[in-house]
């Protein structure tokens, strides 16, 4: 297998940190997507010009970071990342989807439409659009909106969809570090957070 990957792209970060917690060795072709190398050759593997990508032997291509997490999970299930039940699974993937959808999301909305770098390429993908300044503003106040919910939940579990360390949680982990470029971050009344945070960014995992 060979994945196509990005050192400072979150959503790559996301699968090299599941690698690693599954304890695996998979060849990384760097796609420098400083130079826009994504919108060139690299477009016949992924038409949609985003990292990662996963090169599977008999040359099948799978994109979408929770796509390649879960094939992984179902052809190297040990440890379990993405629940050991029924139960487990969709609690897993519930809380996967929501630190995505109102964290992660918000983080990329708000530096995407604010980073200079991305001045037309305020949305991922082959074509360019322009920056919305109202968004970035809008994205910011979504990450902490997240925030208070990730707070409350954590107050309530050890880790963020259960007992166990998971998928939820190196999601959550990546987002909150992707919050820098926004300069956002948790909150000093955030104890819970705190607490979760410096465990899990503590992981061997978490220098992917």
């Amino acid at each position: 297998m060979k994945l196509y990957d990005f050192k400072m792209a979150p959503n790559a970060r996301r699968v090299r940190m599941f690698i690693a917690e599954k304890g695996l060795d998979i060849e990384k072709f760097e796609v420098d997507l400083g130079t826009r190398a994504q919108l060139g050759d690299y477009r016949q593997l992924n038409p949609l010009a985003e990292v990662p990508a996963l090169e599977l032997d008999d040359g099948t291509i799978l994109t979408e970071s929770t796509a390649i997490c879960r094939y992984l999970e179902e052809v190297y299930p040990d440890p379990p990342l993405v629940g050991r039940n029924p139960l487990e699974r969709a609690q897993v993937m519930m809380w996967d989807r929501r630190v995505e959808q109102h964290g992660f999301a918000a983080v990329a909305e708000g530096f995407r439409n604010s980073s200079p770098v991305f001045k037309d390429r305020s949305v991922t993908g082959p074509a360019d659009f322009p920056q919305i300044p109202e968004l970035a503003e809008r994205g910011k106040a979504r990450f902490a909106n997240f925030l208070v919910l990730l707070e409350q939940r954590l107050g309530e579990s050890e880790f963020v969809s259960g007992a166990r360390f998971a998928i939820a949680d190196i999601t959550a982990l990546v987002t909150i570090d992707f919050a820098r470029t926004i300069k956002a971050g948790i909150g000093d009344d955030q104890a819970n957070l705190k607490r979760w945070y410096a465990a899990v960014s503590t992981r061997e995992s978490a220098k992917a």
